[in-house]
């Protein structure tokens, strides 16, 4: 006799994989990636560094890492038919869209997009890393009839992602902190896009597709765009006094406000949060203008003051974003840019490791026999 599966609504709880990859331990406040602390790693490491990490499973040292980066300079050109196809794009496109767009079409420029070996899947992660910042900035340029701005060669590859999106070589402290988000935002464990990822790789489709469709979960604000939601709320603000009423205002209607609560670490922060945070207030005190970092401290306090909740990576990522001179619009292909590593590096274990997903569903129709 069929036993009645038990159902747990947004797979609440539900271990869907095994992994090396990364765990939330949430007793004890800790991202664990590959072994490492990824707070610690964030402090001395870059995303070079988190590339190597994710992709080989372990550090790496100073020539293996220059080796990557000579390897991810030599892809970052993106084919001048996929700029054709940007310029197609209605105006209004949003990036994520061209995010999207531009990752499906990659593939058919891989002639060993059939070969899903250990190797073949490596090889087009790398690719992908080197292609998806300029996919990013470009897609954006040319959805807003800009002209497209071709990498920098000789800048390190945040600072070369940084000037494809701004237009201007960062300066030492804001390549630091940009990368230091690239590293944080890099990989975490299993949200609803590494789950599609998964989902789609278990089925053997290739990475392309897989990373196409975490694209689209992204995209989603209650996932990658609330980082948008938080920036154009404070916006609106204006002053500390202002956003307070504001998310006073928003309690009282019973709205959801970005960029505070997460499903995993419930009455918790973020640890990732508090990171950006000290990020802007480097940015603050560089600009002496305070008013962002006031803001966000205040809208903190108000949130675990009335409902127990924390920040998240997001709510402070977002103005540290605004501070270096991001479009918003961007914001969460940035994000998608950093998990991309993370990303390839679940598609590969799952193809290496690989049981077809297929859950079962709680019937709650008629029966009209």
């Amino acid at each position: 006799m069929e036993t009645e599966a038990r159902f747990f609504p947004g797979l609440e709880g539900v271990v869907a994989a095994e992994t090396k990859i990364s765990f939330l331990d949430t007793q004890q406040g800790k991202i664990i990636i590959q072994g490492y602390d990824l707070i610690e790693l964030s402090k001395s490491k870059s995303y070079l560094d988190m590339i190597y990490l994710l992709l080989e499973e372990r550090l790496p040292n100073i020539n293996e890492k220059e080796l990557v980066e000579e390897m991810l300079k030599g892809e970052y050109e993106i084919p001048d038919e996929l700029l054709d196809v940007f310029c197609l794009l209605p105006n209004g496109t949003h990036p994520m869209d061209g995010l999207r767009t531009g990752i499906s079409f990659l593939s058919g420029f891989d002639k060993r997009l059939d070969n899903r070996s250990l190797s073949a899947n490596k090889s087009r992660a790398y690719k992908l890393l080197g292609k998806v910042p300029a996919i990013v900035a470009n897609s954006y340029r040319l959805i807003e009839k800009k002209e497209p701005i071709r990498p920098l060669k000789e800048l390190s590859y945040s600072a070369n992602f940084f000037y494809m999106i701004t237009g201007k070589k960062p300066s030492s402290l804001e390549e630091q902190i940009f990368d230091r988000s690239l590293v944080l935002y890099s990989e975490h464990e299993m949200p609803n896009s590494t789950f599609t990822a998964r989902v789609i790789s278990s089925t053997q489709s290739d990475l392309y597709g897989a990373l196409t469709g975490a694209v689209a979960s992204l995209k989603g604000n209650l996932h990658g765009g609330a980082n948008e939601a938080v920036m154009e709320l404070l916006l609106e603000a204006g002053t500390v006094d202002k956003f307070e009423e504001l998310l006073i205002a928003k309690l009282y209607k019973k709205e959801r406000i970005m960029g505070f609560g997460h499903r995993v670490y419930m009455n918790k922060i973020d640890p990732r949060a508090l990171m950006m945070k000290e990020s802007l207030k480097q940015l603050c005190d560089l600009q002496g203008d305070n008013r962002l970092y006031r803001m966000c401290e205040a809208g903190e306090e108000l949130m675990k003051r009335e409902k127990g909740l924390y920040p998240n990576l997001d709510y402070y990522a977002a103005p540290v974003y605004w501070m270096l001179g991001i479009p918003i619009s961007l914001y969460t292909p940035i994000f998608f840019s950093a998990r991309t590593v993370g990303l390839c590096a679940h598609v590969i274990e799952q193809h290496e490791h690989n049981r077809l997903f297929r859950p079962r569903v709680h019937y709650v129709g008629e029966r009209r026999f």
